[in-house]
């Protein structure tokens, strides 16, 4: 089939003020992690609208709407959970209320990523308007929850028990207008040490946690500085992010003290060497330092609880994959030459690509800046720009 490009860009420009309001209502509904029930049957209400050919909620509260019957399974998966708002007096305006203007939307959710979940799925809509869906592909737009809590987890649960494997996942989070094809992996690792608690008049009699802490604090800054670099996705980084401790009272020596570590893993790392560097620190064997990683079993808005570690890989796609080369022949035959590189942050490809094998590739509308930012937005023509090339996508890969 020879794809009419430029028919394709002028539904998706069609469709503008019909995307705007979309978002704008899915904007207007508070859906932070755990709590996204009425922002899913907003989108289930929407693509049934579209006429999708079947519309499922799985028991972990995913919405997955399905257009299509070929052979070939593509996928495009947006999160729609939201962080929440911070200190609503960073604010200019409302941001459930949001305002929109010629160019601009702004709300939570807005580029972080709602947008994306309006641009797979209206793209889904161009491809059944202009007769693209054959009985070589079946498209998946999948919004999926708990992300901001626990990226990857709805797609743990997607792949492993609802049996869905796509060929490739298209990931909608925002990329500023380019495609990206890969990034860092995380982790989330508590280091503890314990102590004896003493009267704060006697300290000499106790075994301060706290102090012991001080020690392995300056030596995590220390590996930050020396972890390697990888010439694509950057330098692996470790980060102190949270500190807690006990003690009998303020007039007392804590006998414990914690804290959390953010470790983002570059092209090369893995969660089990990134544990020993820390286990391996010179303060943490001395004071016998329990370093672990930390465990997410918070249930979902249905109640299911999904337990995983903590533990987010990293995932590269090389420009020449077949589903990256769809993605950037679709984006040219629109709109030009892409600029093709990578997020800073992480996305459920930890879970599709990292985990599963599934191939990924991103491009989705918004800005990574904008991302649990306060004041935040995105704009119109991204879903349009985004929407398109969405739609076109399938039949190139499968052309």
């Amino acid at each position: 089939m020879t794809l009419d490009f430029q028919g394709i860009q002028g539904q998706a420009q069609g469709y503008e003020t019909a995307m705007t309001g979309f978002l704008r209502d899915l904007i207007a509904i508070p859906g932070e992690s755990a709590g996204e029930k009425k922002v899913i049957e907003r989108i289930a209400r929407e693509m049934r609208t579209l006429g999708f050919d079947r519309v499922d909620i799985d028991p972990m509260g995913n919405v997955l709407g399905w257009m299509g019957s070929g052979k070939t399974l593509i996928a495009y998966d947006a999160h729609i959970d939201t962080v929440g708002i911070g200190r609503k007096s960073n604010w200019t305006f409302d941001p459930y209320e949001g305002y929109e203007t010629e160019t601009e939307i702004g709300g939570r959710g807005a580029s972080d990523q709602l947008g994306g979940i309006v641009s797979a799925a209206y793209g889904a809509k161009i491809m059944k308007d202009m007769g693209l869906l054959s009985d070589k592909y079946t498209v998946l737009v999948t919004g999926t929850v708990q992300e901001e809590d626990c990226d990857g987890l709805c797609w743990q649960y997607i792949c492993s028990e609802d049996k869905i494997k796509p060929e490739f996942v298209v990931i909608t989070e925002p990329t500023d207008g380019n495609i990206c094809r890969g990034q860092r992996g995380r982790m989330e690792i508590r280091v503890e040490v314990r102590g004896v608690s003493s009267h704060g008049s006697a300290p000499e009699r106790g075994d301060n946690a706290i102090y012991k802490m001080a020690d392995i604090l300056q030596e995590v800054r220390e590996l930050n500085n020396r972890l390697p670099a990888d010439p694509f996705l950057g330098k692996g980084t470790v980060a102190v992010s949270e500190i807690f401790f006990n003690s009998p009272s303020r007039c007392a020596v804590a006998d414990m003290c914690a804290i959390s570590l953010d470790r983002r893993l570059t092209d090369g790392e893995t969660y089990q060497m990134a544990l020993e560097e820390v286990r391996n620190l010179k303060s943490c064997r001395k004071y016998g330092a329990d370093v672990t990683v930390y465990t997410y079993e918070r249930p979902s808005y249905t109640g299911m609880v999904y337990p995983t570690d903590c533990c987010f890989p990293t995932w590269v796609i090389p420009e020449d994959a077949p589903a990256a080369q769809a993605m950037i022949e679709a984006y040219r035959g629109i709109y030009g030459e892409p600029k093709v590189g990578k997020w800073t942050f992480s996305t459920n490809g930890v879970a599709i690509m990292g985990r599963c094998g599934i191939p990924c590739i991103g491009f989705g509308p918004g800005k990574e800046a904008q991302a649990h930012a306060p004041d935040e937005k995105t704009w119109k023509e991204d879903l349009v720009r985004c929407a398109a090339v969405y739609a076109a996508v399938p039949t190139v890969y499968c052309k």
